[in-house]
């Protein structure tokens, strides 16, 4: 038992739960889009997400407790680095158009954890109510856009509505997190559940969500497609309303952020179905 908490911290703590998340929102768009497995760019997203996530977790602790790391964190290191060079490999592998369109969302991850304002003591995490637009943003751009524009499409209408739509279920998605961050936080920096309150917090998701469903109807793709979503919009809201300060040490970053890949594999039951 005790072996099987170890790796689970390790799975959750090395961002490969979060990766999958990104990779199962990638893998929604391919299908919406009928678009061919890229293994490549699915990869190159993958093993970037778990770069990205680590160098914004870590990257701050490494520097002020270089000497005195853990054993789990230099693991993590490892792992990390590893991971950025498969990342690199993959790189070689996609599209020149395609690490053209990543560029910016590559930035702001950086730019998401390394201080620049303030004289250098301020990052774009530290700005209130930036945080959460960053994260759905880069999201949003890595699962939605990236594929469409390594496959040569267009960025029809069907593609900035399903853009819009990943950008709000992200939103979604954290808030459960900067409710549970609020005892955590710090008072300058004004997360949504900080300024407006949890009831107003959640109320505000619900209307997200609502449009999130809206514009699923108006995507033109298979009908097939709106059953899976709306289990997954009913599961969302269920766990958005359960949030609150005090919650599970895996609510949020097990089952919340796991939301995504049930909601690809709902999908891939309703396709084989």
């Amino acid at each position: 038992m005790k072996g099987l908490k170890i790796i689970l911290e390790f799975y959750l703590n090395a961002s490969i739960h979060v990766a999958l998340a990104v990779f199962a929102f990638l893998r929604i768009t391919e299908i919406y889009f009928e678009l061919p497995f890229n293994q490549s760019l699915d990869n190159f997203i993958f093993f970037g997400t778990i770069t990205g996530y680590n160098f914004v977790k870590y990257a701050g602790v490494a520097k002020l407790h270089h000497r005195s790391l853990t054993s789990s964190l230099k693991v993590i290191q490892v792992f990390s680095l590893g991971c950025f060079l498969i990342m690199c490999y993959y790189a070689t592998q996609i599209k020149l158009s395609t690490l053209i369109v990543s560029i910016p969302f590559n930035i702001l991850t950086v730019l998401y954890a390394v201080p620049f304002l303030s004289g250098f003591a301020k990052n774009l995490r530290q700005i209130s109510y930036l945080k959460i637009i960053i994260v759905a943003f880069v999201w949003a751009g890595f699962t939605v856009l990236l594929p469409l524009v390594d496959a040569g499409l267009s960025l029809n209408v069907s593609a900035v509505i399903l853009f819009i739509q990943r950008f709000l279920l992200v939103v979604v998605l954290i808030l459960p997190f900067d409710i549970r961050d609020v005892k955590y936080d710090a008072i300058s920096l004004q997360t949504i559940p900080k300024k407006i309150g949890l009831v107003q917090t959640k109320r505000l998701g619900l209307l997200l969500l609502i449009l999130a469903l809206i514009l699923e109807y108006l995507i033109e793709t298979s009908a097939t497609l709106n059953a899976p979503f709306m289990l997954f919009f009913f599961m969302v809201i269920l766990f958005l309303m359960r949030s609150k300060i005090e919650q599970s040490k895996y609510y949020s970053s097990f089952y919340v952020e796991a939301l995504p890949i049930i909601w690809w594999l709902f999908i891939l039951g309703f396709l084989n179905f």
